[in-house]
């Protein structure tokens, strides 16, 4: 018998210290320093120290979780720099405020924001683009690395319900991985009682097209699944390159109080998908359109998808930086089992299969397994060096575990504060990975920062692993929730810090203040705006109650750090454009007044006089054309063209 299929009443045993371990930890509270090994003091500080003026030497992305938000901070130093909005309105940048934003986030003010993943090639972040999940409404987004901003937001994806098994890339950016936390009946508009779920609620496993040259991405393929949760996953790499990944757990197809009615096999599933057989089969025809999608039904299409058995409850599946390996680990049980992708294959062309489900083979475990590391209790997460190692995060004993690839042997390890989740090394996700640093990504905090009330935030702690011995250098803390991170090299990233006037291909953009003016056109009033140190051009703008406000604003700076905002009083406006930008914002002038705009971000010595007014005119008061303060000394109207 395999240490996979232990006796059920040991499963039952973790699962109870998981949940003492949780309740202990909640009854320590506030304490005023938790247990945890240091490194020699001054060695931390210098390690983590970066002079004023200097700058660190990795950039770290930090998923926000239902902020909506992607964080950005820098390694070592774990100082926050930036906030990237992507599923939610940032009015620190004007995100979701502006006619193009706030058409891309749709109907949604928030999202549920989990794996970021940066795109690759060959194996290795290009530094291109960032791709991010939104678990909660089934969504992806990308994020251009040129400027930090979200670009796309592609979603709600077809059939898939709860986007967490996403947005893991493959390795020259082909796909974004996807699938379903929350098995549900496919279409989304089926409907099917709670008590059919074992045969008419299901899965979906899907990749997400990327165009490789814009980033640009559109549904590629989905597989319809068991009703399962698929948790994370992970794309082949080297001689695994073609092949996709995810852990799942509830392979009792359960319901009601999971965490007893889940949790009664001795095993679940990492689901093995052959991409590039998807690939094909849409390509031959072999998929039925749901939903707008094109699914392949696994059991009229076999050799596609297969099914591993994996310890109890998993959560990761995370392949080698050779390839040659996938690494799974289940919460419930205290190892971690190494598959071998050349045993998965010989496996697969002998039929070496322990049954299926829903006509999906599943093969034997015995014939794939490679090795069977006891890392420790709850093991969560997997990342890789630049030394053969392995780190696993330790949800119950809240501790990291780092032991050798090939040998498979735990050489050390150390506690975390508190209940670690994932774990983030240095481009630990490519075929490089560059070593020297992990992050711990704890889910809580206690005692090891001063009180903010109820609401604490989480802990980021980083660890060095240069040496022989794993060194905590620091702690940070973080906005709620962070799930994942990657870190990349400063170098690999060119972002641009000024929008250049010959790259801005808007039509509505102007460069001139006499190219400032108001037009209307019956009820809509369109106005083309400069912003410049320290005016808007123009800045006086007449309209009729009712009438539609459009205004195109373009900052014609060419200089770094010269943002302008465009805030306007009583009608929830801000918009932030950066040097050469232009950005649009349209509202409906709904009430009668004079209401001032001003710029929203600090520009210059005369920041406060940057300013103007919007003159709306009461309904029965006599309409008169839209008019604009004139350029120039000489002040007058700007008669509004038909």
């Amino acid at each position: 018998m395999t240490t996979i299929r232990k006796n059920r009443w040991i499963t039952a045993a973790l699962a109870l210290f998981v949940a003492v371990a949780i309740l202990g930890t909640a009854c320590r509270g506030r304490r005023k320093r938790a247990a945890v090994q240091r490194g020699d003091v001054s060695e931390a500080a210098v390690s983590t120290y970066v002079a004023p003026g200097d700058l660190d030497e990795f950039y770290l992305f930090s998923s926000g979780g239902h902020s909506g938000n992607i964080y950005v901070a820098g390694v070592p130093s774990m100082r926050h720099i930036a906030t990237i909005p992507v599923f939610t309105p940032y009015p620190g940048t004007g995100y979701g405020f502006d006619k193009e934003t706030r058409e891309m986030l749709g109907r949604y003010t928030w999202g549920d924001v989990h794996h970021p993943s940066i795109s690759q090639t060959n194996g290795d972040y290009d530094g291109r683009w960032m791709f991010v999940n939104d678990n909660a409404n089934n969504r992806v987004a990308r994020v251009d690395l040129r400027d930090f901003k979200t670009k796309q937001i592609l979603g709600p994806l077809p059939n898939v319900s709860g986007n967490h098994g996403s947005s893991f890339v493959t390795p020259n950016t082909e796909y974004i991985l996807s699938a379903s936390r929350f098995s549900a009946p496919v279409p989304r508009s089926a409907y099917a009682p709670i008590e059919q779920y074992a045969t008419e609620y299901k899965g979906i496993v899907a990749g997400v097209k990327v165009d490789p040259q814009s980033g640009n991405m559109s549904m590629g393929w989905e597989i319809v699944m068991p009703p399962f949760n698929y948790d994370l996953g992970s794309a082949g790499k080297g001689p695994s390159n073609g092949w996709a990944f995810w852990t799942s757990y509830n392979a009792e197809r359960a319901t009601g109080k999971l965490e007893v009615t889940s949790t009664q096999k001795d095993r679940d599933y990492v689901a093995a998908v052959n991409w590039k057989a998807a690939e094909k089969a849409i390509a031959d025809g072999k998929y039925k359109t749901i939903d707008g999608a094109k699914v392949i039904d696994p059991k009229v299409t076999p050799g596609v998808v297969w099914l591993m058995p994996c310890a109890k409850s998993p959560h990761g599946a995370d392949v080698t930086p050779d390839g040659k390996y996938i690494v799974c680990s289940g919460k419930l049980q205290s190892i971690t089992t190494v598959y071998s992708f050349d045993k998965i294959q010989n496996a697969i062309q002998k039929q070496d299969y322990a049954g299926n489900e829903d006509g999906i083979p599943v093969i034997r475990y015995d014939a794939i397994k490679e090795a069977e590391v006891n890392v420790g209790l709850g093991p969560l997460h997997t990342q890789y060096d630049d030394q053969g190692y392995a780190y696993t995060s330790l949800f119950v004993e809240s501790a990291v575990a780092k032991w050798k690839l090939g040998t498979w042997e735990v050489v050390d390890k150390i506690p975390v504060s508190y209940n670690i989740g994932h774990l983030c090394a240095a481009e630990g996700d490519t075929m490089h990975p560059k070593g020297k640093y992990l992050i711990a990504l704890n889910k809580l905090s206690h005692g090891r920062h001063i009180s903010v009330g109820p609401s604490q935030p989480e802990a980021s702690q980083l660890i060095g692993i240069s040496g022989e011995k794993m060194k905590l250098l620091y702690d940070a803390f973080t906005e709620p929730e962070p799930h994942y991170a990657q870190m990349i090299k400063v170098e690999t990233l060119k972002p641009i810090e000024v929008y250049p006037k010959e790259a801005n291909k808007n039509p509505n953009a102007i460069w001139d203040i006499k190219d400032a003016k108001v037009n209307r056109s019956g009820n809509n009033v369109t106005v083309k705006m400069i912003a410049v140190r320290s005016s808007f051009e123009p800045n006086r703008i007449e309209v009729n109650q009712g009438d539609h406000v459009t205004v195109h604003l373009t900052n014609i700076e060419q200089t770094t750090d010269e943002l302008h905002g465009w805030g306007l009083v009583d009608y929830d406006i801000n918009i932030v454009v950066d040097p050469g930008e232009t950005k649009t914002v349209e509202f409906v002038a709904d009430k009668p007044g004079v209401y001032a705009y001003y710029c929203t971000n600090f520009c210059s010595a005369l920041h406060q006089e940057m300013q103007g007014y919007l003159l709306v005119k009461p309904r029965g008061a006599g309409a008169t054309p839209a008019t604009a303060g004139a350029p120039g000394p000489n002040r007058g109207k700007l008669t509004a063209s038909k």
